[in-house]
């Protein structure tokens, strides 16, 4: 079969989920494409070459852009079989599976992917089996290259970027989250030997960067310290960064000193809101006095902490908005926070597990499925509208000066409540290091919706 594989966001980072099921579908036989449209034009020969084309949607944003090129090429060949896997495919499932030859399939994905590619069946829908990846290393060779995405910004220095995995799923159930929908707590753990190999290509192509995509590298603490430190062991220059919960930084000290080490620059940590009765309701496993000493604990071992932020949820108030901007000048993040931080709006897509919250029901509206997800508005219109504004600003800010733009979202926020204290010292709990810090040049992330600007290019000239 001659399988065609397409992404449409990965958070900047060149797709490994295109990367990985290909190297499972050539050494099965089968002769395979990847188009990344992030980067590149999915052109029509390339559907008219494919007998099957499977589409990577491993978060919100990747399943609406999936869809809309989903769209384009049944309008060119409808009888084309076509296969959503990620974490997102089971997602309105009604507007994907289309015909009995097209498939879903959520979770360990690459074992289904290729059988259905070799037009057996893919099996149940969601895939938790233990084999995460195919004993090739990825077919990299087949994806544009690393000079296309993301890099590691270092002053004025740009560095190529690799984004490999570690591990699957989380042992964790945060219920904003879309991962426990299909991994329900469970965690599986890529070969130690299958990332070193993929970090070796990633190396040879030029990367000086690591970002480890797991929902939470310290999942399995003992598997990433020695994934950590083969990768050091070969690679003695690369640094790297990865996604850490709260509780887990507090949770594991003794690791922290060894990490940075072996070259951790930032930890990406999910601090959601400082306000705990909101963090009570999302299952976060954390307060906000943790997350103050999550910044220190980092900063003890000159790494530095990249959160990330959902400020408006239907309890939000605008003195919470406050807080939240306080706690980033006191803790000095300034820095460390893209604006568009400050936009995020809480997602809650089908099988949500805030869909039975009792704090949740009283605010939802009918299920979109334009938006793949359900509607919920504030019970304050002001908050709603505010929020309208803080996006408005933050488009605008988006090529401009990242600190500027948060000087302009946090004096917007404050008009709001002009009887709020003021605002705390700069570095008053915790100071950072002086000068430009790390960060990805990519500001996106995973529950950030797409743009028109970004679905206008995706639709496929007509045939003919």
């Amino acid at each position: 079969m001659r399988v065609l594989l397409v992404s449409t966001y990965d958070l900047g980072n060149q797709p490994l989920a295109l990367a990985a099921p290909a190297a499972a579908l050539e050494a099965a036989g089968h002769q395979v494409r990847c188009v990344d449209v992030s980067v590149d034009t999915l052109e029509p020969e390339d559907v008219d070459w494919a007998d099957r084309v499977g589409l990577s949607v491993p978060m919100h944003t990747a399943m609406r852009l999936a869809l809309a090129v989903a769209d384009g090429i049944r309008e060119r060949r409808p009888e084309l079989p076509l296969c959503f896997y990620g974490l997102y495919a089971t997602v309105s499932r009604d507007l994907t599976v289309r015909g009995p030859q097209d498939a879903v399939i959520a979770g360990e994905y690459e074992p289904g992917l290729v059988a259905w590619a070799g037009g057996g069946s893919p099996g149940p829908e969601v895939q938790l089996g233990r084999t995460t990846r195919p004993p090739a290393a990825p077919a990299r060779r087949l994806l544009a290259p690393l000079e296309r995405y993301s890099r590691l910004a270092v002053g004025d220095e740009r560095r190529l970027v690799g984004s490999v995995a570690a591990s699957r799923g989380c042992s964790h159930r945060c219920r904003h989250c879309p991962v426990p929908v299909v991994y329900d707590g469970r965690v599986r753990t890529v070969d130690v030997a299958a990332v070193l190999a993929d970090v070796d290509q990633l190396v040879e192509a030029g990367a000086r960067h690591l970002t480890y995509s797991d929902p939470d590298f310290l999942n399995a603490p003992h598997h990433a310290r020695r994934v950590v430190a083969a990768v050091h062991a070969r690679h003695p220059g690369l640094t790297f960064d990865c996604t850490v919960k709260v509780e887990h930084i507090l949770r594991y000290p003794d690791l922290w000193p060894e990490l940075a080490g072996a070259g951790c620059a930032f930890v990406v940590s999910a601090f959601e809101s400082v306000d705990d009765a909101t963090l009570a309701i999302l299952d976060k496993g954390h307060t906000a006095a943790d997350a103050s000493r999550a910044v220190t604990a980092l900063r003890a071992h000159g790494i530095e902490v990249r959160p990330s932020w959902l400020p408006f949820t239907p309890w939000t108030t605008v003195g919470h908005l406050v807080d939240l901007l306080d706690f980033i000048a006191a803790h000095d993040l300034v820095e460390n926070v893209d604006p568009v931080q400050m936009t995020v709006r809480l997602l809650v897509p089908e099988g949500s597990l805030l869909l039975d919250r009792p704090e949740m029901r009283p605010h939802l509206g009918p299920f979109d499925p334009d938006r793949l997800g359900w509607t919920w508005t504030h019970p304050d219109p002001a908050v709603d509208a505010l929020h309208a504004e803080v996006v408005a600003v933050a488009e605008a800010g988006i090529d401009g000066d990242a600190a500027q733009t948060f000087e302009q979202i946090d004096a917007l926020i404050r008009t709001r409540q002009p009887s709020s204290p003021p605002r705390p010292a700069p570095g008053s709990r915790s100071t950072g290091p002086a000068g430009g810090r790390m960060r990805l040049t990519e500001p996106w992330f995973c529950c950030s919706e797409p743009t028109q600007a970004q679905l206008a290019p995706l639709a496929l000239t007509p045939h003919g």
